[in-house]
């Protein structure tokens, strides 16, 4: 056998379990491969409603719909059928300078639920190609309007906005960052709304709100304001754990915009259809955005699909002769994905989905909020049917664990704990140690009780640990 030459594969192999074979091909996101040496790799198989079965015929409740995206649940037939009739009649073609159905149709619905003069939808793959998409339209805009040096944006601390190298820079998590340098200059950062932890004006919610947003004002007038193009925030700010905006924060953060003219860019790959209760975070909280970046929720997550929405204004300058924006994607608005979100916004509309949202947010909170007995549980914070549990070592004082607290008692067990005894979520500690939960937009009060039940067990056992 020469060097390049591979052994032949186990004849077995059909019968191997799925986890092994796992283990020594596939390449897991985010994953520390290294945890798997002794254990099992989960394997999920099936989906049904707001449950997900493994391998095994082991059930767990989707307390993350996916990765923040099966807002209608699992194993819905109308999204596979609407798959199935689309790539019979046409299964591929891209969008570079040509256009078919699905798409067509897409953009249209999308534009008219977004608010104000959001008429323009480019498609990716996904969330970070939206991002990506944003940033460079902010760019090329400019250029075209007159003002070629303006080309930073600002983001928020902790913020996740994507892992391509653009939107990896924009995303303000040092530490998702590191290995990956040098990145893209001219992304500035700035103070998030975590109110929990806030460095001025703890007592005063309001007043918080308005500081963290004069700090954006503040950090345009230190670069330039012939230099800035874009703000990228999301409405309710996912890492960290889940961070709602104050009071008055998004109308101050647009008069900033305004004042400098800079882009606002919601990003809303999560928060987007549903999650808070409405089309877009933006019409929660009552600000107008110049662009809109959607992903995840707008399939379900029944197929790769995202988009960049924009403002009217910012496709007149690619409308004059010989002018174009130089971008794209072999499958951004691939036809069976624009056909599969089609369906899956006709199920959110004739279910009433959004209503449902706001009608059991309270009840959500309520539940989630008895965990606060807990001498772990530090803070529970969100909107919608989206949340985060900050866990604490010392309530009175906000004490967060040591790094070796942290990885004995999150990593080492709280995550694996959860999911053994059947709830599917995220523990996360880019940040202060926090449990996210983003159920399928269908969950009820039973699913609540599920979700807390399991929570009060292992958070019990966890606290015993320390």
């Amino acid at each position: 056998m020469t060097a390049t030459e591979k052994p032949a594969a186990p004849q077995s192999t059909p019968t191997r379990p799925l986890g092994d074979r796992a283990r020594d091909h596939l390449w897991l996101h985010f994953a520390q491969h290294a945890s798997f040496a002794d254990s099992d790799i989960p394997v999920i198989v099936r989906g049904e409603g707001t449950h997900v079965y493994d391998d095994r015929g082991k059930r767990y409740f989707d307390g993350l719909a996916g990765l923040f995206a099966v807002q209608v649940g699992h194993g819905r037939e109308e999204l596979a059928q609407a798959a199935a009739e689309q790539t019979r009649r046409l299964a591929y073609f891209p969008l570079w300078s040509h256009a078919h159905p699905s798409a067509v149709e897409l953009a249209e619905r999308i534009a008219v639920q977004a608010p104000g003069d959001l008429n323009r939808v480019f498609f990716t793959s996904g969330g970070g190609e939206a991002v990506e998409t944003a940033w460079k339209l902010a760019k090329q805009y400019f250029k075209k309007t007159g003002k070629p040096t303006k080309h930073k944006v600002i983001s928020r601390s902790l913020a996740y906005h994507g892992t391509s190298q653009g939107a990896l820079s924009i995303t303000g998590i040092p530490g998702a960052k590191q290995d990956f340098e040098p990145l893209v200059p001219s992304a500035i950062k700035v103070p998030n709304t975590n109110f929990y932890r806030a460095p001025e004006h703890a007592d005063d919610y309001q007043a918080f709100g308005r500081w963290a947003a004069d700090q954006i004002a503040a950090a345009i007038e230190m670069e330039g304001q012939d230099t800035v193009a874009a703000v990228f925030l999301e409405p309710l700010q996912n890492t960290g754990g889940c961070f709602p905006p104050p009071p008055g924060y998004w109308q101050r953060v647009r008069e900033i915009c305004d004042s400098y003219d800079v882009l606002l860019v919601s990003d809303e790959v999560i928060c987007a259809f549903g999650r808070l209760g409405y089309d877009f975070g933006a019409q929660r909280y009552g600000y107008q955005p110049d662009i809109i970046t959607v992903a995840k929720g707008l399939t379900s997550g029944y197929a790769p699909l995202g988009a960049m929405i924009a403002d009217e204004r910012l496709m007149q300058p690619f409308l004059a002769d010989g002018s174009s924006f130089a971008h794209g994607s072999t499958y951004g608005g691939h036809p069976v994905s624009c056909a599969v979100a089609m369906a899956n916004l006709d199920i959110m509309e004739s279910e009433d989905l959004y209503g449902h949202v706001r009608a059991n947010e309270q009840a959500f909170r309520a539940t989630l909020e008895k965990l606060l007995d807990l001498p772990i549980v530090g803070d529970v914070r969100g909107q919608g049917y989206f949340y985060g549990i900050e866990l604490v070592k010392d309530k009175a004082t906000k004490e967060t664990f040591s790094a070796d607290e942290a990885e004995r008692v999150l990593r080492g067990f709280v995550s694996r704990a959860l999911f053994d005894n059947g709830l599917y979520c995220r523990s996360d500690d880019r940040a202060e140690p926090v449990i996210q939960l983003c159920p399928p937009l269908i969950s009820t009060q039973q699913d609540f009780d599920e979700m807390e039940q399991i929570l009060r067990s292992v958070l019990t056992d966890a606290w015993t640990k320390l």
